[in-house]
């Protein structure tokens, strides 16, 4: 099962303290708008995202179609695909894609210890 990129996204109460903290450690700011409260910082390969306001816990996150650069890939598994194949093995989801559609779409599931796992596909 191909899921793409993964990151994992976190709840931070402030997101400036929080991106100056994680640029101590090497990540630089990739992506995002401070402003809007989020921002995706990466070091090589590594990727976080700092959320202020938008999740309540912290989440892993992986984005079917897109590299650990957010360039889409030439060949992956739609999120739609992804969602089947995990409800056909009993995965349990709090929120579904829309099996209709195409393109953009997500998914949200629990682990066993409460952790939620946001599938995100951008194309």
């Amino acid at each position: 099962m191909e899921l793409g990129a993964f990151s994992i996204s976190l709840a931070v109460k402030d997101i400036e303290v929080s991106r100056v903290f994680y640029e101590k450690f090497g990540f630089k700011v990739f992506g995002g708008d401070a402003s809007q409260n989020w921002l995706i910082l990466k070091n090589g390969d590594h990727v976080i995202g700092l959320f202020q306001g938008m999740f309540e816990t912290n989440t892993l996150t992986f984005n079917p179609g897109w590299d650990s650069n957010a360039s889409k890939l030439d060949t992956f598994t739609d999120i739609r695909d992804l969602q089947r194949q995990l409800k056909a093995q009993g995965v349990q989801l709090l929120s579904e894609a829309d099996e209709s559609s195409s393109g953009p779409a997500s998914f949200v599931a629990v682990d066993p210890d409460g952790n939620p796992i946001l599938v995100d596909q951008h194309v």
